[in-house]
């Protein structure tokens, strides 16, 4: 992880076409997002590098400019449970930071990610001041409450052939007119299962079962999605 100076003219190139991507900073007064600029580092991670654990103290947050990461909790007989996968456009670290707890997940980069840190000191100074920010992250704080409560729903009343279908479909893209999920290099099929809260196996049927129902077809780089109703159809279940 690198370190850096205040933004000069090129940092706030990049800042500006980031805030453009964060939803919650949309329609953000000029002088706050300045404001914002003036407080935030480059960061850079390496694939497979921790940006930071579950359990220290939330000293940053983090503006997430390009790659994926993933935020997971460990249970105590090492079960890993993914709580969420982000992409450049989303803030994390925050939850914490806000609540001023430590963090209460694990985040690492699962391939070559840039980021901007922040002091959480910095940016609590910032949001008592500002009151516009105030409210993009109180809209921000509410909506990442119902996605925990989605997720709370899907673990406990959803079976795996349903949360699978409803993901496959969150994530498609079009491609030569048909709906696909791209299988990026850290795609595996573990990591799927940890995104789904199940184990391999289990997910490895699930697949298969959807593909013999003529639901999807996997491929080596990508899931081709053949019946987009017919998933929708599974995820309503």
């Amino acid at each position: 992880m690198t370190h850096g100076l205040p933004p000069d003219s090129n940092h706030l190139s990049r800042l500006s076409a980031l805030f453009a991507k964060i939803r919650h900073f949309d329609g953000l007064p000029r002088a706050t997002l300045e404001r914002i600029a003036a407080i935030s580092r480059p960061r850079h991670f390496d694939a497979g590098q921790v940006i930071f654990i579950e359990g220290e103290p939330a000293e940053q947050l983090y503006l997430l400019e390009r790659g994926w990461v993933k935020a997971t909790r460990m249970s105590r007989d090492g079960r890993e449970q993914a709580m969420m996968f982000m992409e450049a456009g989303e803030i994390f670290g925050d939850i914490a930071v806000f609540s001023g707890t430590d963090y209460p997940g694990t985040v690492v980069a699962l391939e070559e990610v840039d980021a901007w840190g922040i002091s959480a000191v910095d940016f609590m100074t910032l949001v008592a001041q500002d009151t516009a920010l105030a409210t993009a992250i109180i809209r921000r704080l509410s909506e990442r409450v119902l996605h925990y409560i989605g997720l709370v729903e899907d673990l406990s009343l959803r079976n795996v052939e349903t949360r699978l279908a409803n993901t496959l479909l969150q994530h498609a893209e079009t491609r030569n007119g048909q709906l696909v999920v791209p299988r990026r290099h850290w795609t595996t099929f573990d990591e799927m299962a940890v995104r789904l809260g199940t184990v391999r196996d289990v997910l490895s049927r699930a697949l298969k079962t959807l593909e013999a129902e003529g639901l999807l077809k996997v491929e080596k780089q990508e899931i081709i999605l053949l019946d987009p109703p017919g998933l929708k159809a599974r995820g309503d279940l």
